[in-house]
């Protein structure tokens, strides 16, 4: 499986500009919560029951192919998208392995995906990624895949950080332990995290931003697309979106 590439792309990845791809530029895994085949097979299974059919897929942010594997025994077509080699290197071992010759693999990020596109897509989803996006860039990425989908064609973004639930995650309280001593523990452990963060210009996390998902509801509205969000089912502190037109 060849990885396609434009002049100039190897040239614009070498120096990031943004801190959270300099972190994931080298990373080999998309960071799912466990990586045995058994999870990665039922998180695919949640993922294709909220993508709800359709024939061909584009998948930004395809990172290490671990769920696009599973899609492409769905689609007639894929497309996986990513901005990082090292990804997209484990990502075509696996398409290889799995004999996945439905899917192509295009390296691009958020800004120079859409000139490396040239077909258009029953569903455009990503996930685990719209997190790092600014609103205004969520924007304009739906307005760029409103021009290469298809007709009743849907964007699905799953796995958002919800603000409401994310910082319940991030004290401690859904784990089988929670409590208040641990709580404070790691609210020690934030704060000493966010000091260091802040005096080396770096992300206070790695996680990105929680979005509240009204937000994007409005601007999927803006672009005459509905929106409802369901909560995620391995990850309590975040949702996926489902956009259509209305």
């Amino acid at each position: 499986m060849e990885v396609e590439s434009r002049d100039g792309m190897e040239k614009t990845h070498t120096k990031s500009k943004n801190t959270w791809e300099d972190f994931f530029k080298d990373k080999t895994h998309g960071g799912h919560r466990y990586s045995s085949e058994e999870f990665l097979f039922m998180e695919a299974k949640e993922k294709l029951f909220h993508l709800d059919g359709g024939k061909t897929l584009l998948d930004f942010g395809c990172g290490s192919a671990e769920l696009l594997a599973y899609y492409a025994l769905e689609y007639e077509q894929l497309v996986g998208v990513d901005f990082s080699l090292s990804m997209l290197g484990e990502a075509s071992k696996r398409i290889r392995e799995r004999k996945c010759n439905n899917i192509d693999l295009v390296l691009a990020d958020h800004k120079t995906i859409w000139e490396n596109l040239d077909s258009t897509f029953d569903r455009i989803t990503a996930a685990g990624v719209i997190q790092y996006l600014t609103f205004q860039e969520i924007d304009e990425f739906i307005v760029k895949s409103s021009e290469h989908l298809n007709k009743d064609g849907k964007i699905v973004f799953f796995d958002i950080l919800d603000p409401r639930l994310y910082p319940l995650w991030k004290l401690g309280l859904f784990a089988p332990n929670a409590g208040l001593l641990k709580a404070l523990y790691r609210i020690g452990c934030d704060f000493q995290t966010s000091i260091l963060a802040t005096l080396r210009k770096r992300p206070r996390n790695i996680y990105g931003f929680a979005h509240n998902p009204y937000k994007i509801q409005k601007i999927a509205r803006r672009h005459d697309f509905e929106m409802r969000y369901v909560q995620s089912m391995y990850y309590e502190y975040k949702y996926h979106a489902i956009i259509f037109r209305t």
